[in-house]
Parts: structure tokens; C-alpha cells; sequence
């Protein structure tokens, strides 16, 4: 015991920040801790500071601790004056007032197409470079401060190396390729910087201070009190990690957005704009599709109903599949995928019938779901190849889930224990730079639940009947 390596791993994601502390050989959970952020699509970044503060003081502490490492949600904007303080508020991953700046930056660089080709997606509101462009339009005297752009989770491991009030040092700052990959201004196939496509977003000519990217094994840094620091990952990146995906595994994480990636041994580039080309935390790549709503359809749900989660699961499970013929288009907040970021969510389908609290439970979770069968198949049209699909995420601990969710794909569903895979995998990342090796220390994950239904590919048709009726429109 007197002897253990412990590592601790952070989850900082749009609604909390979550760490455990491990074993770094064994994996064993040590204790853990946790802390709410603010709501919102705009956020004080101090604000991530009190949270991993309060969380890591909840875990009680990392004075024992080897190495820590972040993940993080992607794509926020978090824009750096030339002393290293905040500019502004960070604009958040699901802040999708820049959807027309997108639109520009990928007509600037020759369409659709070849955006994908030159960063691996096609932009849309959720990525940084298009929140710089917005910045340079609507606040011109903000944008004219920029000397650094960071992103969460690589700010959070630059805060960590420095002292309350010290200065900050710029040569300090550090990333990863999945984190990087989601700017819209990085290559993640030849892992550099499009410098080029960051001056355009930002109408620039002047030298941006950006994170170093360091390797996956790497340390960037360390704490004043001599904690490691690992090069953190963007959070489906983490998750990856986390739940140990090989190639041939499709990951669904149901978190408040709702991503499907895989791990690739090569790049993607879909000029549909379906699929994102990321980078993974390993050195490979991770082709992901994104949904902007996932756990929160089922917290409406409850709203709605007036039930608890585990009751609105009951009654979803109580209803016949696809709901007497009501269906969700579940765009409460827009959408990513497809790219409808002004969209709202319609009913389609109701009548007398099916105006009943189980019918409307059982056409929100399937139409949550309904999104990431959709992502599921625009993997596959890209060529990946879809082994097992495993199932994560807050949203999948409800047993209703996992059971529709086997039937609306059509195929085994593995759904491992509950846990928090992002801050686990961030875990591991550090256990991985402090141990060495040539890949990341296996841990054992525990009992991993398989669920199987009848198929229900009626569902999913009347769905996508709906998505496509309502593309004019909505």
C-alpha cells in the first residue's frame, strides 16, 4: 500500500468537473470527488478553477498523487490577452451563435469539401476557429487583445502549473491532438497547426500563442508542489481512453451531448460534414459524429411528466416500440448533426391515442437515441468498421435506455458499469506517462452487461421521415 503509484484523472465537462484518484498499475478507484459548474453556453473560465478546486478537495486532495491529467469538453473558446489573463467569457462547444461564421470560414477555404480535406470536418458553430471569426465581427476591440487562445481543458492544465496571481508564462501552455483536433485550425493527420486558417477566422496578420502539443506518454508540466502533469484529452478522446476502445469498437456516450466515435488507425474526411475527423489520445484517430442533445431530452422528460428519470425509464419500457406513432425530433437546443443550429424540437404524430405519459416517454427516448443511430450509419458509410457498440454515459445508466437503444440499432448493446469514463481515462493517460510502456496500463473495468432486443428498424424509418420532412423548416 506504502508503496502504490496514485494518478488522478479529471473530467471538466460542460455541467460539473469530476476526479478520481487511482492506482496507477491496478486502476484501483482510490476516492474520488466532484463539483458543479455553471449553466450556460458562456462561461467565466475562473469558474473551472473553483470547480476543480472544490472537486479535487472533495477527493481529498492530490498531495499523495504521482501525475494528473484533464479531459475536457472540446471546442471552447478561451481567448488570452498578451499577460495571459481572459479576455472575455469562454464561448462553449454548444454556443452556436458563430453558425454563420462556419458557413464563411468553410467557403474561404474552398467549400465544404476541402475543408475537410485540409482539418478533417467540415466547420459548424461548435468548433473554435468559427467562434474567432464571430469574435472578430461582433467584438472587434476584444479580438483586437487576442494574444493566445487555449481551449478548457489545456487552460486548466496551464492554471494548474502556476500559483494564485503569477504571472503566466505562455511557454507553459500545452495541449494534445484530440483536444487540437477540434479547433478547425490543426491537421490532426500531419498534427500541426493550420496557422493560415487561424489568422483567416480571426482576420489577423499577428502571431497567436497556442498550446504546444506534446505526445500522448508525454508530461507538460508540472505543479508548484511537483505534480505531473499528463497532456490531457478532449473528453471523447478521455472517454476512449477511458473505457479502453480498440478498433472495431463504436463508443455511444450519452452525456449532454450525444457523440458516437470509434477508434481509426487512419484519418477521416467527409465533406458531408456528418462525420468530425478527430485525433485520438493515443496516437491514432477518432472519426465522431455529435449530437447537441442527449441527457437533457430525458431531464425534459421528467419536466414534463412530472417523474423521476427511473420513472419516466419505467414508462418508456411500459409502451409499445414507436410509441402508437408519435415520434421526437429531439432538437431542444438546436442541432449539430445534421448542422441545424436554429432548429427546435417537434412532436409529429400525436394524437388521442398516444396522448398518454408512456407513449410520450417511450418517443423521447427514442428519439434521443434515434440521433445516434443515424451517427452509428454515417460511421459505417465512412468505412468504419462497427464490431461492438458500446454504450457510456450518465443517460445509459437508465435501463430503458440500453434495451431501446438495442432494439432502434438492431444489434447488441454492451453497456459497462457505471462509472466516469472521461476522468478515467484521463487517469490513465497519467498512469501511461508515469509508468511508460508502449500503450496505456490495461485495468480491468469490471462486469460488462450485454443487452439485446427484437429489432425495430420501422422506428428508426419513421424518424428519419420526420428529420427529412422537416429540413426546410426546422
Amino acid at each position: 500500500m506504502a508503496n502504490r503509484k496514485l494518478i488522478a484523472g479529471v473530467d471538466s465537462s460542460t455541467q460539473s468537473c469530476k476526479v478520481v484518484i487511482r492506482d496507477a498499475v491496478t486502476g484501483e478507484l482510490i476516492r474520488e470527488g466532484r463539483a458543479t459548474h455553471p449553466d450556460g453556453t458562456e462561461v467565466n473560465p475562473a469558474h473551472w478553477v473553483t470547480a476543480l478546486d472544490t472537486a479535487i478537495k472533495d477527493a481529498g486532495g492530490i498531495d499523495d498523487v504521482e501525475a494528473i491529467s484533464i479531459g475536457g469538453q472540446q471546442h471552447g473558446m478561451v481567448t488570452l490577452d498578451a499577460n495571459g489573463q481572459v479576455i472575455r467569457d469562454a464561448l462553449l462547444w454548444n454556443d452556436t451563435r458563430s453558425a454563420a461564421a462556419a458557413d464563411e470560414l468553410n467557403s474561404e477555404i474552398g467549400g465544404p469539401t476541402e475543408m475537410a480535406k485540409q482539418v478533417g470536418s467540415v466547420l459548424v458553430a461548435s468548433f473554435t476557429a468559427t467562434k474567432l471569426r464571430w469574435l472578430a465581427d461582433a467584438e472587434k476591440d476584444n479580438a483586437a487583445k487576442v494574444a493566445g487562445v487555449a481551449l478548457p481543458h489545456d487552460w486548466l492544465s496551464w492554471q494548474l502549473q502556476h500559483t494564485p496571481g503569477e504571472a503566466k508564462d505562455f511557454s507553459k501552455l500545452f495541449s494534445d491532438r484530440s483536444e487540437a483536433s477540434g479547433t478547425g485550425y490543426f491537421d490532426p493527420t500531419t498534427a500541426t497547426y493550420r496557422r493560415d486558417i487561424l489568422s483567416l477566422a480571426l482576420r489577423t496578420d499577428r502571431e497567436i500563442h497556442l498550446p504546444k502539443i506534446i505526445a500522448p506518454a508525454e508530461f507538460g508540466g508540472t505543479t508548484p508542489n511537483g505534480v505531473k502533469i499528463a497532456p490531457g484529452a478532449g473528453d471523447n478522446a478521455a472517454a476512449a481512453l477511458g473505457i479502453q476502445a480498440q478498433p472495431g469498437d463504436v463508443v455511444v456516450s450519452l452525456g449532454t451531448s450525444g457523440t458516437a466515435f470509434a477508434v481509426s488507425e487512419t484519418p477521416t474526411h467527409d465533406s458531408s460534414g456528418a462525420v468530425a475527423g478527430f485525433a485520438d489520445a493515443t496516437g491514432r484517430f477518432l472519426p465522431l459524429v455529435c449530437t447537441l442533445n442527449a441527457a437533457r431530452i430525458l431531464d425534459a422528460a421528467t419536466r414534463i411528466l412530472g417523474k423521476s428519470h427511473d420513472e419516466v425509464g419505467a414508462l418508456a419500457l411500459s409502451a409499445k416500440p414507436g410509441a402508437n406513432g408519435l415520434s421526437l425530433l429531439p432538437y431542444f437546443e438546436g442541432e449539430r448533426t445534421p448542422n441545424r443550429p436554429g432548429a427546435t424540437g417537434v412532436f409529429s404524430g400525436m394524437n388521442l391515442n398516444n396522448s398518454n405519459p408512456a407513449d410520450i416517454a417511450r418517443a423521447m427516448v427514442e428519439g434521443m437515441l434515434c440521433g445516434l443511430v443515424d451517427a452509428v450509419d454515417a460511421l459505417e458509410k465512412l468505412g468504419v468498421n462497427v464490431k461492438r457498440i458500446i454504450l457510456i454515459g450518465g443517460a445509459a445508466k437508465n435501463p430503458a435506455v440500453s434495451q431501446i437503444a438495442a432494439a432502434l440499432f438492431g444489434r447488441e448493446v454492451l453497456v459497462p458499469p457505471a462509472g466516469e469514463y472521461v476522468a478515467n481515462g484521463a487517469a490513465r493517460q497519467a498512469a501511461w506517462a508515469l509508468l511508460g510502456g508502449a500503450a496505456a496500463p490495461t485495468w480491468d473495468l469490471g462486469k460488462i452487461e450485454k443487452v439485446s432486443a427484437n429489432a425495430t428498424p420501422d422506428v428508426v424509418a419513421r424518424y428519419r421521415t420526420l428529420r427529412d420532412r422537416t429540413q426546410s423548416w426546422n
